[in-house]
């Protein structure tokens, strides 16, 4: 009942610690990561875009720890705290694996394209979207890239859309019924970013 108490009614498996809040980091803080033998150009950042639900935040760090994302970039505004419950859902990622966040997403974005990195944003229909989409299986990866996946329910915003050169898009296996069709965010960006990193070293500099 102690440890029910102090995990406020979550699962704890019979054990509990307390610690320090972890922050956001700022970008202001961020070294470029170096990355090990594959040259700058196959760097991976994924950037959240108002990620709401602590489950699917946690879901999404676990998977770019686990896939060697190289950066993860949050908006600091209507997104999820790390909290305890991101931390438990991260398995742990969240506690080796710095979030940065950001302010001002589309001057981020802007800034970096300027930079020479490609900005590729995710979409689940791709008759809503202005902007090129293509399926993830026929992105390639040859400059370092920047992935944007947006909230649970809206997905990028229009803003965020204009800054991406391309969108992509996670082709279904079926004649989807109207109300089933699209992933949960966590899982669409596992396959994602899978699809991406599969292509990690394969490409010569």
């Amino acid at each position: 009942r102690a440890l029910d108490a102090l995990c406020r009614g979550r699962p704890h498996q019979g054990v509990c610690l307390e610690a320090a809040p972890l922050p956001f980091r700022s970008l202001r803080d961020a070294e470029e990561p170096r990355s090990a033998g594959s040259g700058s150009r196959q760097l991976l950042w994924l950037v959240l875009e108002h990620i709401q639900d602590p489950m699917n935040l946690g879901a999404l760090l676990r998977s770019a720890y686990f896939l060697g994302v190289d950066r993860v970039v949050a908006t600091h505004s209507n997104s999820c705290p790390l909290t305890p419950i991101v931390s438990k859902a991260s398995a742990g990622a969240m506690e080796v694996f710095d979030v940065y966040s950001t302010d001002d997403l589309q001057g981020f974005l802007k800034a970096k394209s300027a930079e020479g990195w490609e900005v590729v944003g995710t979409v689940s229909r791709p008759e809503d979207v202005d902007v090129p989409v293509i399926s993830c299986s026929e992105f390639r990866w040859d400059k370092p890239v920047i992935v944007v996946i947006g909230s649970e329910g809206e997905g990028l915003s229009l803003e965020t859309q204009l800054q991406c050169q391309q969108m992509l898009a996670i082709p279904p296996g079926r004649a989807l019924h109207p109300g089933i069709d699209s992933l949960n965010v966590s899982v669409a960006a596992g396959i994602l970013l899978h699809s991406i990193c599969s292509q990690r070293g394969r490409h010569g500099d």
